[in-house]
């Protein structure tokens, strides 16, 4: 029975009424610009010309005003009504290089190295058109060692087949006179 009792404690906690929460909307900020970009509109004069889509109508000279950029919000950090003290820019581009004797030390060591290496590939970069060159000239000569090299052994087997051959009397007799030679005569 004592679970009766405490019924109607919870019907009394029910009927209590909440807290109202009221909004109270703050004053816009005196400058817009500071947390959101204007948009950008462009007016263009536009002379007489007829309809693309209609050639039966013609438009006399006027003004179109375009809209070239859109408003849109302004996310970097700043003062809003003097709420947020300014930050400064976060880009490492705009940041000043933190400098001290160790860095220094280690820019201008850094500095001598790369110089040091760009001489060195400049001397490199010589060095391999010289061996280039000397390679273009040495297949030049192996070319031309080996083309003399098969001129010579054709002129040695040229002289080879001439000590070769027997020495046989000339078949045609030399005539001390003008006239021609009969191939019947004895």
């Amino acid at each position: 029975m004592k679970t009766y009792y405490l019924i109607p404690l919870l019907f009394l906690s029910a009927c209590s009424t909440a807290t109202k929460l009221t909004l109270r909307p703050q004053q816009p900020p005196a400058e817009i610009s500071a947390i959101r970009y204007p948009e950008i509109v462009n007016a263009y004069h536009v002379g007489r010309y007829s309809d693309p889509n209609d050639d039966l109508v013609l438009h006399e000279q006027h003004v179109v005003y375009r809209v070239e950029e859109n408003t849109r919000w302004d996310f970097h950090p700043g003062s809003v009504g003097g709420n947020f003290p300014v930050l400064p820019p976060r880009d490492a581009a705009f940041v000043p290089a933190p400098v001290n004797d160790v860095i220094l030390a280690e820019v201008n060591s850094q500095r001598l190295a790369t110089t040091q290496i760009m001489l060195q590939a400049r001397t490199l970069s010589a060095a391999l058109a010289q061996f280039q060159a000397a390679l273009q000239q040495t297949k030049t000569n192996l070319q031309e060692t080996a083309r003399l090299r098969v001129t010579v052994i054709d002129m040695q087997k040229r002289i080879d087949a001439l000590a070769a051959a027997p020495e046989q009397p000339s078949a045609l007799s030399i005539s001390t006179t003008n006239a021609t030679a009969d191939p019947l005569s004895p």
